[in-house]
């Protein structure tokens, strides 16, 4: 297999600032276990169990609170190391944000429109979700790809993660912090880092409602609750 080109790897960015994080999350704090039991105890029983292994944390027990640690920690989790752009899941994890919201937005949604096609086959109504969107703060030197899509194609690909599979196992071996790189999914920049330790104070920016329309192909965003804020068609670029 020819080596990685050298001028890949020839610039880097001095980054300090906040990368954003988009994952599923309830606008509205809710009981996990009311539909099990109608016992307290029995309440308090499972969130003990559910909450095993988490890092700790205080607030009611009817409504869990978020648990801030894992936006940065759960990406290194070696038992969430999944096959993502830049890692194949079996060494190492990496960690996705991104510079601005809109581009959180057409990544997610492309990920989540196949989860639900998966889960949904055949099926013709609107699927709904619940996201969360964080502000983490990076400081690091990192990998600037940006701009070297135009003579390395395959760094933005649609289907295949090939390329960048070698590309996130060079820079995780060689100790970097990781990289800055044009996003697949529409005209925005996301963050691939491989270091915990350079990420640091989350904080909420914002709730986001997904509505899939599985009929059409077409997802509505909204921010605030019952208006459209941004509509696209998952898997076009924006």
């Amino acid at each position: 297999m020819a080596p990685l080109p050298a001028e890949l790897f020839s610039a880097n960015a001095d980054f300090h600032g906040d990368l954003l994080r988009n994952i599923p999350g309830i606008r509205d704090s809710q009981d996990l276990f009311d539909d099990l039991t109608d016992d307290p105890a029995d309440h308090a029983v499972a969130i003990a169990a559910e909450g095993a292994g988490r890092l700790s944390t205080t607030g009611a027990a009817i409504s869990r609170p978020f648990d801030y640690g894992r936006v940065i920690s759960y990406s290194f989790e070696s038992s969430h190391w999944q096959q993502t752009r830049f890692s194949d899941g079996r060494r190492f994890g990496v960690w996705y944000g991104a510079l601005e919201l809109e581009t959180t937005v057409h990544e997610t949604a492309w990920h989540w429109q196949r989860f639900v096609l998966d889960s949904f086959a055949g099926e013709a109504r609107t699927i709904v979700t619940e996201r969360r969107v964080f502000n983490v703060r990076c400081d690091a030197l990192l990998v600037d790809l940006r701009g070297q899509e135009r003579r390395h194609a395959a760094l933005v690909d649609r289907d295949s993660y090939a390329f960048t599979h070698r590309v996130g196992d060079y820079l995780h071996d060689q100790g970097a912090n990781g990289l800055l790189v044009a996003s697949a999914r529409c005209h925005g920049i996301n963050a691939a880092v491989f270091r915990p330790e350079r990420l640091s104070n989350v904080r909420d920016r914002a709730y986001l409602t997904y509505r899939l329309d599985l009929a059409r192909n077409r997802l509505v965003v909204e921010r605030t609750r019952g208006r459209a804020w941004m509509r696209i068609t998952p898997g076009q670029a924006g």
